[in-house]
């Protein structure tokens, strides 16, 4: 008697062979995990900090016109200042998303200093102090020589011990960065060429002459891409949590949601490859079209850079960027302690493109 066909069989059966070609493929294997991992290394090593540095101002703080090192330090290339209320700065400060609170006051004394500034900080956001401190004392500099050439400073500094809180490493900046262009790139070009090739190559056409459905083809080979993406996440959170320290606030608790969030970007971004190999007329046009979609994302998404260095006018493009929002969950998650569950801006935002390019998908794929 015969056995039934198995649609979850075949499915199965897809997705050990497609799973086997990818790592049967060095270009693919370089790609994926060399590329990124080069990155984390570079800059593990590396260490160090930002150039600028992010810093708010008490509700205290003297803002008038009269304040001169309240003017310049807003002007000051270094430092960009975060308009938020009190609550999210001291929130910001001990998660070390700002550098320092800073309060202007005036001494009211008569005579110089006129102006006594106090930085409070944070360890979370201590290795950012010395670039801060540099600046104001810079900014004073100028002042003085200026204001009072022969006389006193025109402001004190005052730094009391900082909040404890963590400490923020560059690679916890960095890796959520890289692990998200991973994700993105090699969803797409992987996608893009893998259906491109079997298209062309009558494969799927092959398919056809089988009882398996169509459906249970693209979970096949779609399975494998997850799985070997997964993998690569796998290996970049691991090396930069015991190689550079990489946070991960809750322990295994953070690395499952930051694997969920990984699993989300890789659908979203899969969407992508599949438009691209339905567009695509031949396999020279796929590595432009793909760049259309990954470079942008690569530059403008948060990778290197918080979004808020660019310009403001560019800013606005950079957040509807699904890697940005993914970037972003992943570094509020790892560092900053927060669940899934305190990201629904972000998986709202990647739930809109993932409906958005799967709609596109559908109308442009193509099976022959």
């Amino acid at each position: 008697m015969n056995q039934p066909y198995s649609q979850w069989k075949a499915m199965l059966a897809i997705s050990r062979a497609s799973l086997k070609a990818i790592f049967r493929n060095p270009s693919t294997v370089v790609f994926s995990f060399g590329f990124p991992l080069v990155f984390i290394l570079v800059f593990g090593f590396i260490g160090g900090s930002s150039p600028t540095v992010r810093v708010g101002f008490s509700a205290t703080t003297d803002t008038s016109a009269n304040n001169a090192v309240y003017q310049l330090l807003t002007k000051y290339k270094t430092i960009k200042v975060a308009d938020k209320s009190q609550e999210e700065l001291k929130n910001d400060l001990l998660k070390g998303r700002v550098t320092a609170i800073l309060d202007i006051q005036p001494t009211n004394s008569g005579h110089l200093p006129a102006y006594k500034i106090s930085i409070q900080t944070s360890t979370a956001s201590v290795d950012k102090l010395a670039i801060l401190q540099a600046s104001l004392k810079d900014i004073i500099v100028n002042i003085d020589r200026q204001k009072v050439p022969d006389a006193p400073t025109y402001a004190s500094i005052d730094l009391p011990a900082p909040m404890p809180g963590r400490i923020y490493r560059m690679i916890d900046f960095i890796l959520p960065g890289q692990l998200g262009f991973s994700l993105l790139s090699a969803a797409v070009f992987g996608v893009a060429f893998l259906f491109f090739n079997l298209r062309q190559a009558l494969v799927l056409k092959r398919f056809f002459a089988t009882p398996i459905k169509r459906s249970y083809i693209l979970f096949g080979e779609g399975i494998s891409r997850v799985l070997f993406s997964l993998i690569t996440a796998v290996v970049i959170i691991l090396v930069g949590h015991f190689a550079f320290k990489f946070t991960l606030v809750h322990g295994f608790l953070t690395f499952i949601e930051l694997m969920v969030l990984s699993l989300v970007g890789l659908i979203v971004f899969m969407g992508m490859g599949f438009i691209v190999s339905g567009i695509a007329k031949t396999e020279s046009t796929i590595p432009p079209l793909a760049n259309m979609i990954t470079l942008p994302q690569f530059l403008l998404a948060g990778t290197f850079f918080p979004v808020d260095t660019f310009p403001k006018w560019l800013q606005p493009f950079c957040n509807i960027l699904p890697l940005t929002h993914l970037n972003d969950a992943m570094r509020s998650i790892a560092f900053e302690g927060n669940h899934l569950i305190d990201c629904g801006k972000q998986l709202g935002i990647l739930a809109v493109w993932t409906v958005v390019v799967y709609a596109v998908a559908i109308k442009v794929f193509k099976w022959e």
